[in-house]
């Protein structure tokens, strides 16, 4: 069984252990077990309709309560509010992933709680609270790149499915000067700078795609297009003059976007005739 004095910031726990550790119950967003003296604060943001977001290190939570208007006085909202002086440990996970609950740490108020507007579970605007929530540690983990992107394509997905007249009132709504941070781990592929490069001169100024001139030359003059590797790197392609293309950006984002079976085939070809003339 893990303890609680055990975890460590990235641990990742899935419902039954996270309940077995802190000894809480195995539903809701702030859960308060008397057996071990924590909150357990959930930041699900796969599921959750709350806004919460990240804001120079310090968690911008959203507190207790789906429909209508939120109370400071009101269950596990109020344990938060008083928690620096009612001596119970508050523990915060992230949830990026479908059940998987990613420990974050131990946490305690940066600030004041404060208001704003967010929609309920309904999608009708109501005032919530607001905890400012700074990890005791020293950093706040990292996620694979790979995750935080899956995360925002599930969330587009949720988007697409709702009206214009919704849309337009959640982003309205939602808009803020200050954007949250997501911190985000990535793999670097260490490319041939030759191969990269004798792409492009091989496409001489012509994407290898859509057969159009580049859409504007850089400072130093030169028609730009970008190296795109027909079989990903991430898929295990090789960085060979054979699987290298220079793409618009324009078509670029199309293979990235769409990956359609009919343009790999096209780019093969392509590269295939020019390294045999």
């Amino acid at each position: 069984m893990t303890s609680i004095e055990s975890l460590q910031p990235g641990a990742e726990l899935d419902n039954a252990e996270l309940c077995q550790t802190f000894g809480c119950g195995p539903q809701g967003g702030m859960r308060r077990s008397l057996k071990t003296n924590t909150l357990v604060i959930i930041s699900n943001h796969v599921s959750s309709i709350y806004d919460d977001r990240w804001i120079r290190g310090v968690m911008h939570y959203t507190g207790m309560g789906q429909k209508g208007g939120q109370s400071l006085d009101f269950m596990q909202n109020r344990t938060l509010a008083q928690s620096d002086e009612n001596g119970v440990d508050v523990h915060l996970f992230e949830v990026l992933q479908p059940q998987v609950y990613t420990y974050v740490g131990k946490v305690a108020l940066a600030d004041e709680p404060y208001q704003e507007t967010q929609a309920d579970d309904e999608g009708n605007p109501r005032v919530v609270w607001i905890f400012p929530l700074a990890p005791k540690g020293s950093f706040v983990p990292a996620r694979p790149i790979e995750i935080v992107r899956d995360l925002e394509e599930r969330k587009a997905k949720q988007a697409r499915r709702l009206s214009d007249d919704e849309v337009a009132a959640r982003a309205r709504r939602s808009g803020r000067k200050e954007v949250g941070v997501q911190p985000a781990t990535t793999k670097q592929f260490q490319r041939s700078i030759w191969v990269a490069e004798h792409a492009k001169r091989r496409a001489n100024g012509v994407c290898d795609l859509c057969d159009q001139q580049a859409p504007f030359n850089d400072k130093t003059g030169q028609p730009y297009l970008e190296t795109h590797h027909i079989e990903w790197l991430a898929r295990g392609g090789a960085d060979t003059i054979e699987n290298t293309v220079a793409l618009c950006p324009n078509c670029h984002k199309r293979m990235h976007v769409l990956d359609d079976p009919k343009d790999v085939r096209m780019l093969k070809a392509a590269v295939q005739g020019a390294i045999q003339t």
